[in-house]
């Protein structure tokens, strides 16, 4: 059974019927005693990084989560969900993250280092590229996934890469060590691709 934290940022209504459609158990709760006794939880998260933070803390979640990634159990973020499994985020200041992963989140500089401007968000199809073997990518060719954001996560620890894309930068797009997963996309809008992911995730609940 998976647990999906809801502390009032996710799009829990996506990532619900994505899971549905896998025919893989799972519960809504904002109650940490819930969400330990899941087999594996899921972070979704829309918005901003400091809201989300503080929303976790109020809640009790984010201890609870530190706890539960610490048993070994399966652990997934999605979106502003995986950028809150890092150590913290420059947006609106600084703020400490969960601390799971090694990295910072950034805010994409619209500008090549030509000085030519793009667009931010970044938002649309991208294609991955597969880095380091992971039970989520287990039979799974790379292709394109869908993004919509406006930070990544920078890292020197390129172990914790799994898949990256590139938007100027080089984006991490699926993380991971051990039992502590991430998805800078949004898998349920991904197609075939995105599903096969989360598939795999599912699996490791089982």
């Amino acid at each position: 059974m998976i647990g999906i934290v809801d502390y009032g940022m996710g799009n829990l209504f996506s990532v619900s019927k994505a899971l549905e459609r896998l025919d893989a158990a799972y519960f809504i709760s904002e109650n940490p005693e819930e969400l330990r006794k899941a087999d594996a939880l899921l972070v979704p998260g829309v918005g901003a990084f400091p809201d989300a933070m503080q929303r976790l803390n109020e809640l009790g979640l984010s201890d609870m989560i530190r706890e539960y990634a610490a048993t070994g159990k399966p652990v997934l973020g999605i979106c502003l969900g995986m950028q809150l499994l890092f150590e913290d985020s420059k947006e609106n200041g600084v703020t400490k993250g969960l601390g799971l992963l090694p990295g910072t989140v950034e805010r994409f500089p619209g500008q090549t280092a030509e000085g030519e401007s793009y667009k931010v968000p970044h938002m649309g199809w991208n294609k991955l590229r597969f880095t380091n073997a992971s039970p989520l990518t287990d039979a799974v060719e790379p292709g394109h996934v869908y993004f919509v954001h406006s930070y990544y996560v920078a890292t020197e620890d390129k172990d914790v890469l799994i898949a990256v894309s590139d938007y100027d930068v080089e984006v991490p797009a699926v993380v991971g060590r051990k039992n502590v997963f991430g998805m800078q996309f949004h898998p349920e809008k991904s197609s075939r691709l995105g599903m096969e992911l989360l598939s795999n995730f599912t699996r490791l609940a089982q």
